[in-house]
């Protein structure tokens, strides 16, 4: 491009945004002629013009432009009147940038806001499901699809700004790009929301959350339908969180779908208290108490019943095992290794690590 097309393109460009340089050329020619510098009050007003400026969508580089072209039809021939009107377009341009980049701050703070009452709506249920399906949409989702939830705990809480959401959230947008994908934290924990039909998506999550927090643990809900389909699997996740701190699983990622089996005890507590006390009751009258049995019952079913791995992990003998078992087996009437019996025994394990069975001995 030619020189004389360049500066036609400059000129055309200072015309489009010529009201937020109103004023500059006559504050230009005075400070030249007098050598001062601009008041507060011609200041305060660049920088609200560079406010609006930022608001009607006008480019930074733009403003500049529109600034410099002004400059030039106003510069003073004589050389004492240069420098200050150098001087002086540099305090105003400086004065412009900085309301410019002040708006710019501002809808920031207002995109954060917008974004966090999203959130808190979304994973609570809180708004009208119309209403919520049409913001979703500025985020990229679409509630009317299914969609799935994983959430990840660390030692440490973490906010959005916070470099392990940003690494996680960097990692993300590198692998996958805007597809639909929300990254945000919650109550600490960093979260995901995907399309249920992107399972390699949450799995890509788990694995660089895992990493980022330095081996914490990441609950991945099921995809459930529909607007509240979100808040739905959240809630699963984070519940399969608490459980695995109550049952003290240590599993990095945790499948819902592949734990079904504890909420559904959980969910009849009288019933869950009752088999315990009944199968596994007789053990507190051991010596030493019902919780070196119970570890023996839970290391027993955790190895698929194979003694000599379950006396491993406990740090036994083998013979010292399976005396255990025969302690159990006596003070039951149930054999650990006698299928008809091996189930109801398992089953109240489980419910004695969700209901804390037995309080402190």
């Amino acid at each position: 491009m030619a020189v004389d097309e360049m500066s036609d393109t400059n000129v055309e460009s200072a015309e489009s945004v010529g009201e937020y340089v109103g004023g500059f050329a006559g504050i230009l020619a005075d400070v030249a002629a007098t050598g001062r510098r601009l008041t507060r009050d011609e200041l305060d007003s660049r920088r609200a013009l560079g406010e609006r400026a930022a608001e009607a969508g006008v480019g930074l580089r733009q403003l500049v432009d529109a600034h410099l072209v002004a400059a030039r039809a106003a510069w003073p021939s004589s050389p004492g009147g240069q420098d200050s009107a150098l001087a002086g377009m540099h305090q105003v341009i400086d004065a412009v940038a900085e309301g410019y980049e002040r708006a710019q701050r501002h809808a920031v703070r207002r995109e954060e806001a917008a974004r966090r009452e999203f959130i808190d709506d979304l994973l609570y249920g809180r708004s009208d499901l119309g209403r919520l399906a049409q913001r979703a949409e500025r985020f990229g989702l679409q509630l009317s699809h299914a969609h799935a939830v994983a959430v990840a705990r660390g030692a440490e809480g973490y906010d959005e700004g916070d470099p392990v959401a940003r690494r996680v959230e960097q990692a993300m947008i590198a692998r996958f790009g805007d597809r639909s994908i929300l990254l945000t934290t919650k109550d600490g924990r960093l979260l995901c929301v995907a399309p249920g039909d992107q399972e390699e998506a949450l799995r890509f999550f788990a694995k660089h959350a895992y990493e980022a927090t330095d081996g914490g643990q990441v609950a991945i809900g099921r995809a459930q339908p529909g607007p509240g389909g979100v808040v739905q699997s959240y809630e699963e996740a984070v519940s399969i969180l608490d459980l695995a701190e109550r049952m003290e699983l240590d599993q990095p990622v945790l499948h819902a779908a592949d734990l079904l089996v504890y909420p559904v005890l959980a969910r009849d507590r009288q019933a869950l208290t009752d088999l315990v006390t009944h199968a596994l009751g007789p053990l507190t009258s051991a010596r030493g108490g019902a919780r070196p049995l119970l570890a023996t019952l839970s290391a027993y079913f955790d190895s698929g019943c194979v003694a000599a791995e379950a006396a491993r992990r406990l740090s036994l003998s083998v013979r010292a095992f399976t005396y255990r078992l025969e302690r159990i087996r006596q003070l039951t009437g149930a054999n650990p290794a006698d299928p008809t019996h091996r189930y109801m025994l398992q089953t109240a394990v489980i419910g004695a690590r969700l209901l804390d069975w037995p309080p402190d001995e």
